[in-house]
């Protein structure tokens, strides 16, 4: 059964740019795995801080899926400017309404 995910992603104080370089690169993977980004926006800046610096919605087509996305051995290799870059990150499962 297919998942929508909601990315919530705060970034490290001064490392904005290498987040966005960060999630470039890992959600270039998605398709890999089946999945797609639905949608990727940034917080303009200068707004309040403590919102979320970047939000995605990606949908994966089941927990397998995103398990084999979570350990793909290119984004692994990643956890160093990730670390360097995303102070947090936040994960919500939601699904899409039509309004």
């Amino acid at each position: 059964m297919p998942l929508t995910l909601c990315v919530l992603l705060w970034a490290v104080d001064g490392q904005v740019r290498s987040l966005a370089r960060y999630e470039d690169e890992v959600l270039a993977l998605v398709p890999r795995h089946g999945g797609r980004v639905l949608s990727r926006v940034r917080s303009v800046p200068g707004e309040d801080a403590s919102r979320p610096t970047e939000v995605q919605v990606i949908e994966m087509p089941d927990d397998a899926a995103l398990a084999a996305y979570m350990a793909d051995p290119d984004r692994v290799a990643l956890a160093d400017l990730r670390d360097r870059s995303v102070a947090r990150t936040e994960i919500v499962r939601v699904e899409q309404v039509v309004g």
